[in-house]
């Protein structure tokens, strides 16, 4: 399999534009050897993961966390990250990384973290605004199916569930060609009139450069008119955090034990607001920043990882806050990746690893 190939269907699944302004969710070394025998996914790279892919022969380890995290400015062992660089770099093994704009995708870490709760229908706790744009693009009458039908492949006119989404106004455009034009419509230095619709679509960031390509290769005039409006709308499929209910309240200690269960290692709560759960909100990673957006949407619960010592005090007998520790809650972000790149390249070999990389250890 191409290097590349893979890497286009990764950055479908999760596109890095979503990524949040700290991360380096990205290519991060591209082996020199571009066709890739075997990928080997991982939640950190360590160097028994960069061991593991040069003893199954597996030419891309794909992480959630990326491995360059902040500036490198020397290579020389002196800790795991330089060391496991080094050694994929000596063995031509290329890294890529899908950190927060997977956690962002409403299918992403949360998504999978829903699963395991048993949570169905989730939405997001904080949706992201500024992710979309409106399109709108002046067209002949003739041309405005066949134009609708090239943004909306281009992936144009989508809105939550439903796609194939414009909306279609019709007037009378003028203009006049200059001399050196070569009209479609119309005749040079002459005023010209013409039946017209003004089409709008919605497009997300990161389809905008592709519709509006599909757009200029099909549109009839020489000179498109056209303008692109940032709107602040907020985006529901895509943001930080999730939250659902559950079909019936569950005993608050009883779900407790079953979170610990599922995931492992250590649970810290707080105080029991309440004896029963209905409304819970999770977020993968450190997600103690979603807290006040949690209590905002009713949750009985909020699960995520990393709390410090003072921020439990914020739960303040208003909601359960119970943290599950950072690999816990991720552990399953990379079977979610597996599966859907054996989905992708069912005849290609996608290897889970066999490695822990969860630093900590519990007695």
């Amino acid at each position: 399999m191409h290097l590349q190939e893979i890497i286009r269907e990764l950055n479908q699944f999760a596109p890095p534009i979503y990524q949040e302004s700290y991360d380096n969710s990205r290519l991060l070394y591209n082996s020199t050897n571009q066709e890739i025998e075997a990928v080997l996914v991982c939640l950190d790279v360590t160097e028994k993961i960069v061991d593991e892919a040069i003893a199954q022969k597996a030419g891309l380890i794909i992480s959630h966390h990326p491995l360059i995290f902040e500036g490198i400015k020397s290579l020389t062992g002196k800790n795991e990250v330089e060391r496991s660089f080094v050694k994929a770099i000596k063995n031509d093994i290329a890294i890529f990384a899908l950190h927060t704009n997977l956690d962002n995708m409403s299918h992403g870490v949360n998504a999978k973290i829903a699963e395991k709760l048993g949570i169905t229908n989730p939405k997001i706790l904080e949706p992201k605004r500024g992710v979309l744009k409106k399109l709108v693009v002046f067209v002949p009458k003739s041309k405005v199916k066949s134009l609708s039908e090239a943004l909306w492949s281009a992936g144009a006119g989508s809105i939550g569930e439903y796609d194939l989404c414009s909306y279609r106004s019709e007037g009378i455009g003028t203009f006049r060609p200059s001399a050196q034009a070569n009209p479609t419509l119309g005749v040079r230095e002459e005023l010209h009139s013409e039946a017209e619709f003004r089409l709008e679509v919605l497009v997300e960031q990161h389809c905008l450069s592709d519709v509006l390509k599909a757009m200029h290769a099909n549109h009839p005039y020489e000179e498109v008119a056209y303008e692109l409006y940032a709107i602040e709308n907020e985006h529901q499929y895509i943001g930080s955090g999730m939250y659902g209910d559950y079909a019936e309240p569950i005993d608050a200690m009883k779900l407790l034990k079953q979170i610990k269960n599922t995931f492992g290692g250590m649970l810290r709560y707080t105080h029991l607001p309440t004896s029963k759960i209905q409304r819970v909100a999770w977020c993968g990673g450190s997600g103690s920043f979603l807290l006040n957006k949690a209590k905002a949407v009713g949750a009985d619960l909020f699960l995520s990882s990393d709390f410090k010592y003072h921020q439990f005090f914020e739960a303040d007998n208003e909601i359960l806050i119970a943290d599950i520790g950072h690999y816990e809650n991720e552990q399953f972000t990379i079977s979610l990746i597996v599966e859907y790149l054996r989905k992708k390249f069912p005849t290609f070999a996608v290897l889970l690893t066999e490695n822990s990389t969860n630093p900590i250890n519990y007695i």
